[in-house]
Parts: C-alpha cells; sequence; structure tokens
C-alpha cells in the first residue's frame, strides 16, 4: 500500500474507533448520504441510510416483492377508481416518542409534493391524501393509477409535530445548498435511532428498542458506524483489516482477493441500475464546447456516432473485470418495458461513427467537457477515462472533469452540463418512473433530471396517461411506444448494468439486495 493510501487509512480508523462488539455493523461505501432529509434527495446512497431511521408505508425485500412497513394493508377502494385505501399499523411511535398516525401521513405527502422535493415526481398523480381516521388513509389519484404502491417504496414518513417543532416543515433546498434541522437530525418510526452525524466522515446510530418490529425482525445489530471512503485501495484496507466488516462499492480489481481471505466473503447479484451519459440537444449553443454558433449534439446523427464509439465490451473487461453487462436501452431487466432486442442495441462501429460525422458536418470533430462523478457509482471515473479515449478515436476531444457526487448532481438538475454521466435505479419497476424522470420534459414537477433538454409535447401526453391507464395492455404498448422514439433520438448512450458485489465478515449475515439498500434490521451477526 502506497504511503498516501496508508495515512488516509489510519485517519479512516481513527474516525471509526470504538469498542469491538459481535453486534456493531462497521459498514462503508464509496460515498455518504447527500442529506437526511427524508423528500430533498432521490439518490440511492441517500436512501440507503435513511431506511435505518425512517420507514416508507411499503418497502420491497430482496426479491422486489411488496413488504408492509408503516402500512399493514393496501388496495384500490372499492367505491371509488380513483381512490386507494391504506390501512396504517398501529402502535408505532417515533424516536422520540409521539405516536405515529394518519395526521403524519398527509404531512409527509403534502411536504414530498413542494418545489425542493426530489421526490415529486412519484406523487404527481395524487391530488389529496386525506385522513378518515387515526389509522386509516384514502389517497386520491387524477384517474385510476394501478401502479400507485410502487411509488412509494422510498417515501418516509414524518412526525408533523417535531417537524413544525424544529422549523423544518419545508424541503431543504438542496441544490441551492441550504442546511435545514432536518439535514442533519432524525425523528423517524425506523429501526435506529441517529446518534451523530458527520457529513462525509462518520454517521453512527443505535437501535432502537421500543421498535415496533423489534420481535419481527433479526435485529441483531445493535450499533450501526457509517463510514463513506472514497478511495478503493482503502476502502478495501479497512475491510481487510477488520477495521469494516460489511463493505459496499467493493472494487472489481480486488474480489478475488477478499473472497480468498480468511474470514471474509463476497456476495454478487445482478443490480436493478443503468449506467449511461446524457447529452444536452436542447441548447442552441453550448457552453463546454468549441463550436461557435450551433449545438452538435443537437444532431441526432453525432448522438449515435457517439454510441457507435463506445467499446461497451472493452469497458466490461478492462475497467469492469467482467462485473457489468453492456447495455441498449436505460432500462435495467428487472423494469417492465425493457426488451432483449431494445438493449442489444448498442453497437460499436467506429467507421460508421466517422462516417455519420461527416455527414453531420463535423468530420474534423468538435471538443467537449464530460462531466463525471467519482464516488457514486462502481468505476465511475475510470469509465469516464475510457469513453474518452474511445471518443476521440472519432475526432470529438473530452476534457474531462470528475467531482464528488454532491456537485455533480446538481449540474444535472440545474441544466449546467452538456455531457455528463449518470446511473438510474428504478424502485417501481416499471418504465413509467424512467419516463418521468428522465424523457419527459423539465417542468417544475417532472422531468427534473433530464438534463438532454428533449421536449415532445405529445410524448409528454403519452408519459402522462401511463399513470391512469388501468388497460395493461394498452398501456404497455404505450411504453413501448415511448422507448421507440427513446431509442430512435438516442437520448442518452447506456453503457452497461451494474453488477453488486459486497464484501463482508463471515460472521454478517445478508443477502446482495438488487437494489444496492441493504436494510440492516434484517442482518444476523454469528
Amino acid at each position: 500500500m502506497s504511503t498516501a493510501n496508508k495515512a488516509v487509512l489510519a485517519a479512516v480508523v481513527a474516525a471509526i474507533a470504538f469498542p469491538a462488539s459481535a453486534e456493531t455493523l462497521r459498514w462503508a461505501r464509496a460515498g455518504d448520504a447527500l442529506t437526511l432529509d427524508p423528500h430533498a434527495q432521490n439518490e440511492g446512497p441517500t436512501h440507503t441510510i435513511r431506511h435505518q431511521m425512517y420507514e416508507p408505508l411499503i418497502i420491497r425485500d430482496t426479491t422486489g416483492a411488496f413488504e408492509p412497513a408503516l402500512a399493514t394493508e393496501w388496495a384500490p377502494s372499492a367505491d371509488d377508481p380513483n381512490v386507494w385505501v391504506f390501512k396504517l399499523r398501529e402502535g408505532v411511535k417515533f424516536h422520540d416518542g409521539a405516536d405515529f398516525t394518519a395526521e403524519d401521513v398527509v404531512f409527509s405527502f403534502e411536504r414530498a409534493k413542494q418545489p425542493n422535493s426530489d421526490m415529486k415526481e412519484l406523487i404527481g398523480s395524487i391530488t389529496e391524501v386525506r385522513a378518515v381516521d387515526d389509522y386509516t388513509i384514502e389517497i386520491v389519484t387524477d384517474g385510476p393509477n394501478p401502479i400507485l404502491p410502487s411509488n412509494l417504496t422510498n417515501l418516509f414518513m414524518m412526525d408533523k409535530g417535531w417537524t413544525e417543532a424544529n422549523n423544518t416543515v419545508n424541503v431543504q433546498d438542496f441544490e441551492g445548498g441550504e442546511i435545514t434541522f432536518a439535514t442533519t437530525n432524525v425523528n423517524g418510526t425506523g429501526p435506529y435511532t441517529l446518534v451523530s452525524r458527520e457529513q462525509d466522515v462518520k454517521t453512527v446510530m443505535a437501535r432502537n428498542e421500543d421498535y415496533w418490529g423489534r420481535d419481527q425482525f433479526p435485529l441483531e445489530v445493535s450499533e450501526i458506524v457509517y463510514t463513506p471512503i472514497q478511495n478503493a485501495a482503502t476502502r478495501v484496507a479497512a475491510l481487510l483489516s477488520g477495521e469494516v466488516n460489511f463493505l459496499q462499492d467493493m472494487p472489481v480489481q480486488d474480489l478475488a482477493r477478499v473472497d480468498a481471505a480468511d474470514g471474509l466473503v463476497v456476495k454478487q447479484a445482478p443490480q436493478n441500475r443503468v449506467i449511461f451519459f446524457g447529452m444536452n440537444q436542447g441548447a442552441d449553443d453550448l457552453e463546454a464546447d468549441n463550436i461557435d454558433g450551433k449545438n452538435p449534439l443537437a444532431d441526432v446523427r453525432v448522438r449515435k456516432a457517439m454510441s457507435m464509439a463506445i467499446n461497451r465490451d472493452a469497458i466490461r473487461q478492462v475497467v469492469m473485470r467482467g462485473q457489468s453487462e453492456p447495455a441498449g436501452m436505460i432500462a435495467p431487466p428487472f423494469v417492465n418495458g425493457w426488451t432483449a432486442a431494445m438493449d442489444g442495441e448498442s453497437m460499436t462501429d467506429v467507421d460508421g461513427a466517422k462516417a455519420l460525422m461527416a455527414e453531420a458536418g463535423y468530420g474534423d470533430g468538435f471538443s467537449i467537457r464530460l462531466d463525471c462523478p467519482n464516488d457514486r457509482y462502481i468505476n465511475d471515473e475510470g469509465i469516464c477515462q475510457a469513453a474518452v479515449g474511445m471518443l476521440g478515436q472519432i475526432g470529438i476531444t473530452v476534457n474531462l472533469e470528475a467531482i464528488p457526487k454532491a456537485q455533480h448532481f446538481p449540474k444535472i438538475t440545474d441544466g449546467k452540463t452538456d455531457f455528463y454521466m449518470l446511473g438510474w435505479g428504478v424502485p417501481t419497476y416499471d418504465s413509467e418512473y424512467i419516463f418521468n424522470f428522465l424523457v419527459h420534459g423539465r417542468e417544475s414537477d417532472i422531468g427534473t433530471w433530464n438534463g438532454t433538454g428533449f421536449v415532445d409535447a405529445g410524448l409528454n401526453d403519452k408519459i402522462k396517461s401511463l399513470a391512469s391507464n388501468t388497460d395493461l395492455a394498452a398501456r404497455n404498448a404505450d411504453i413501448a411506444d415511448i422507448w421507440r422514439v427513446v431509442q430512435d433520438e438516442q437520448l442518452y448512450i447506456p453503457i452497461h448494468h451494474q453488477v453488486l458485489n459486497w464484501g463482508m465478515a463471515d460472521g454478517v449475515g445478508i443477502e446482495v439486495d438488487p437494489e444496492d439498500q441493504p436494510k440492516v434490521k434484517y442482518i444476523t451477526m454469528n
């Protein structure tokens, strides 16, 4: 190990030093939760940390099946097709001892629909949430919504009284850099309570001894110490040394070494996530290129040429060490609407790409900046570096800017990037989720992650109609039509489907979750 890595490891060890205990989960991954505000960011690692302390009405198990959380039953109303009825779990208390009731659910949904909320697209079809009694709510939608429960698995419930008392009714303006009480404090109903938090350094949680599910789940972990470790070598060193006993974001180059180490095991599963590049085709001129007065990305031939220049098999073999599956569409195979035919449409053809560039009038190429995170996806910066060389073969000079996700993501949501990496998981297991965030034109409550500038009014209407179409055959036909537009317009450049590798001590009992969201209440410790 290099001197620099030893120094970093020493700092990490100091940060997570605490008495050894069989019940302590010493958990690390590349990045931290962006915020603890339950509705401010719809981002996987952020949800993962919040899932330990906050709870939604419904969660998914490791097979993707629904499981009751704060709701015990849910079904469409027998009287009104536009209404879903949820029965709430009784006897649940927030961490401060306050009772969980329907009032808190109504409040949480209203909060999650605020302009600063990153969860509002998920509940855009909801027109009203009303409390029938303390433990029954009705969710009213703009037309029948057959998949509404799928949108609620990461929508966390807050205590109305606590939120009001601490002046944090408004969702944090994350992109604006705002810090609120809910950013760093938690009062949930979940199995763990917040003990301390130092952003990007360490978060400590303790078992909630009054948790409603105390007798239903193993809950063998009494303390969680979560440590973000951006450097890959340092993460592995921490696991090998025993300072960490559970590691997400296993570096692919170290899988065999860790799996062969005494007392450690690596577990693997396909992830419900695709990695891709987005391109700003909507601007008249680009900020980050060297072409004045026009936008090369506005020409579909250029976008297709860029996709054809990417050698996904080479990325899989060299960058990912075999731990990825080349993608031709920005939907994982788990998702309704995915097809093997469309997922096989990305082909490498450098000569064909050069011909398209010349046909579009860019035979001499151009330069552009690629914005990439360096602490979010598996080998994210390495993938971007590989793409730089591949695009160079067709005359596109790419200037790479790789930065932490906390600075990278606002570039996309604020429209300040022309060419960028993004990864997308689909917790609803339905294409509507992808379309709402990434294909629909950007408006106040939809299309917030669509940095492409693509707008099609007719397609927007078709996307919105998916929420209320109860004819599933017709709905699936519309989904296929929308995908055909996405593919033909080359809105994005799909790279690959991620494969998850978790490393852990032999005594840590957990199976890989395709959502990459371990829920510690299920973990056994032997």
